[in-house]
């Protein structure tokens, strides 16, 4: 069940606020524990039980930890966690790549390959993994407390508005919210996560999803068939669409998560305005950045190492480690590695230049992200290499391609959104909508505007067969 759907919009969402609404305080957590399983299980029922067996398990083997004083035991139950939930996700995620890379280098021997039945990836999984990890890290780093019963820590792992694609929420950031989200409830932030839903379902549905259907064609056209101009123009179709796709689905699901009195973190700060590689990583995909940060780039080391030369190495390593994490493709490691490698130049001489440029850096930064994308986009190098060739090789058009008014106008719009804020009025605007208090007046205007959105987007829902979530396979 995806968020951008008639029947979440129109079916689930009314019947369980409705019923969550009406709930007394003390079932509350109930109903969103109910409402979140019955809603992975719409999508995913058979791997609900994958989930619910896995936090089983790790609860208890996190609070036997908790609970042990010899630092050689709390190690072994601390790794006995970890090697659970990795070890899922390497099945799940990264035994068929395995296996095709192994048998491809088999066949280039002559040696017999390895049989193996190709496994279905559990929607979500790298999301939730994460988010049991912190758990168990937390806990035995003594950041907090383990929570007092089972099914507080399901509602944790579960909890539908973030369970697909985030955001990833630490666990101390978010443990003390399980149980005092309802005294935080309040009409002010109900009206305010409604309006941030459909901000974002307008983002999907009428900008995503438009730029997303021309990135399609342009990306599946054989690589003979592109012209430069076409090959750009899909490459930066896919640029927006995958930032106004994941974009919204975070604002939906902070939203989602105001409407029930719970503080989701931030995703996204307008990722194109920024002004190097580094800051556009202070930018995209926030609470990845974190988690990597915390979890990864600290413990190897991160700032405090005694040469330049591990600092880099870390760096890259952490960028390497995020690509894979997207998928189990080479082109999500090059994505990764590439990343990392304007991270590292930018440590060495590049960000001294681009100092000097300003804010007209973010032109620097868009193009480099902007190429990283297609390796994202194509998942395969050799597929990337033949595109990004296209790109960089003059093609002249052999007939004359225009693309079609809408996508012209939504793509419009969507630079338009994207910069707008490198202003000092955009970005008050975008303060006061997003993050300022409401004035009476401002409440009616964005009623206003969250009615109009949501008669377009069920419009445009119903007529279009298009409307993916990108993260969602991740």
């Amino acid at each position: 069940m995806v968020f951008s759907s008639i029947v979440f919009i129109f079916y689930f969402l009314p019947i369980f606020f409705l019923i969550y609404f009406g709930a007394d305080k003390q079932y509350k957590n109930a109903v969103i524990l109910c409402g979140s399983i019955f809603f992975y299980s719409w999508g995913a029922p058979q791997f609900i039980f994958v989930i619910l067996g896995t936090t089983v398990i790790d609860f208890y083997v996190v609070r036997l930890m908790s609970q042990t004083t010899n630092k050689l035991s709390r190690k072994l139950l601390l790794c006995l966690s970890l090697f659970i939930n990795l070890g899922l996700l390497v099945y799940f995620k990264y035994s068929n790549f395995f296996v095709e890379n192994v048998n491809t280098l088999f066949q280039h021997f002559g040696i017999k390959t390895l049989s193996w039945t190709k496994l279905v990836l559990p929607i979500g999984i790298s999301f939730y993994t994460f988010e049991t990890l912190t758990y168990v890290v937390d806990v035995y780093r003594g950041v907090h407390k383990p929570l007092k019963n089972f099914w507080d820590y399901q509602l944790y792992i579960i909890l539908f508005p973030k369970l697909i694609a985030g955001p990833i929420i630490r666990f101390h950031e978010f443990a003390d919210q399980i149980y005092d989200h309802i005294n935080n409830e309040s009409n002010e932030l109900r009206l305010r996560g409604l309006y941030r839903f459909f901000i974002g379902l307008g983002k999907k549905v009428l900008i995503a999803n438009v730029l997303g259907v021309t990135a399609e064609v342009v990306f599946s056209s054989h690589p003979d068939q592109l012209t430069t101009s076409a090959a750009w123009f899909g490459a930066l179709n896919y640029t927006f669409q995958i930032y106004f796709d994941f974009s919204g689905y975070s604002d939906m699901a902070i939203g989602l998560g105001l409407m029930m009195g719970f503080r989701f973190p931030e995703n996204f700060n307008n990722p194109y305005t920024a002004v190097s590689i580094t800051d556009f990583w202070r930018r995209w995909h926030i609470t990845l950045g974190a988690w990597m940060r915390n979890y990864l780039y600290i413990p190897l080391g991160g700032n405090r190492v005694n040469s330049k030369m591990r600092l880099y190495f870390n760096l890259w390593l952490v960028f390497l480690a995020s690509g894979l994490w997207h998928g189990a493709a080479w082109g999500f490691i090059i994505w990764g590695a590439y990343h990392g490698l304007f991270l590292v130049l930018e440590r060495l001489f590049l960000g001294k230049w681009l100092s000097k440029l300003g804010k007209a850096s973010f032109i620097y930064t868009f193009i480099v992200v902007l190429v990283g994308w297609v390796f994202f986009r194509t998942e395969q190098l050799q597929s990337s290499l033949s595109y990004l060739q296209r790109m960089f090789t003059w093609q002249p058009d052999k007939t004359y391609w225009q693309p079609n008014r809408e996508n012209v106008v939504m793509l419009a719009l969507a630079i338009f959104f994207s910069f707008f804020t490198i202003t000092k009025w955009g970005e008050r605007i975008h303060q006061k909508i997003f993050y300022s208090d409401y004035s009476l007046k401002m409440h009616f205007v964005m009623s206003f505007v969250t009615i109009l959105l949501l008669i377009i987007c069920a419009g445009r829902i119903t007529v279009s067969t298009f409307n993916p979530f990108i993260y969602f396979r991740f």
